[in-house]
């Protein structure tokens, strides 16, 4: 793949960035299959997730190689795809770059504050807003070196789909 709009994307952030719509509105688009890497998470995982636990390294790195694997598979087959994903540590990052080396990331980022005002409006089948003081704990921002970008978040979905679709392959 040589055309920089065929990289797999990870649209990345803490809980209720807002990954999974603006991972939806650039899947569609780029004209690419949309993954909720949500939706590869365990029965185990979200259980223990739901009763206000954090999830540790070892729960994360099996879920985070699954989703790699999902994206190499789609590569295989000739399809490019845009993944919603925390991928909040850059070691977490490096495992998926490690089965995927083309990959793509967007982060997406904003204060606690306004994370936690969102997160107050909705309700997720498995992540209560108690989680997001550990998820930005977690947080390790995209650092230069890494493919991708960040931005803001204030900006409106539509505008965060402009801005990563301009600027794909862009440091």
């Amino acid at each position: 793949m040589t055309d920089e709009t065929d990289r797999p994307i990870v649209v990345m952030g803490v809980q209720g960035s807002g990954k999974s719509t603006v991972g939806r509105g650039l899947a569609e688009a780029l004209g690419k299959r949309f993954i909720d890497g949500d939706d590869l998470h365990t029965a185990a995982a979200k259980a223990k997730m739901a009763s206000g636990n954090s999830l540790t390294d070892d729960d994360r790195l099996p879920w985070l190689t699954r989703i790699a694997e999902t994206i190499a598979a789609a590569l295989e087959e000739g399809e490019s795809v845009v993944v919603a994903c925390s991928a909040l540590k850059r070691r977490y990052r490096d495992l998926m770059r490690s089965i995927v080396p083309t990959l793509h990331f967007a982060q997406l980022e904003g204060s606690q504050g306004l994370i936690a005002e969102r997160l107050s409006r909705r309700n997720h089948e498995y992540m209560p807003t108690a989680l997001l003081d550990s998820q930005f704990a977690t947080l390790e921002p995209l650092s230069a070196d890494e493919a991708g970008m960040r931005i803001d978040l204030t900006r409106t979905p539509d505008d965060i789909v402009r801005l990563i679709t301009e600027n794909i392959g862009q440091r």
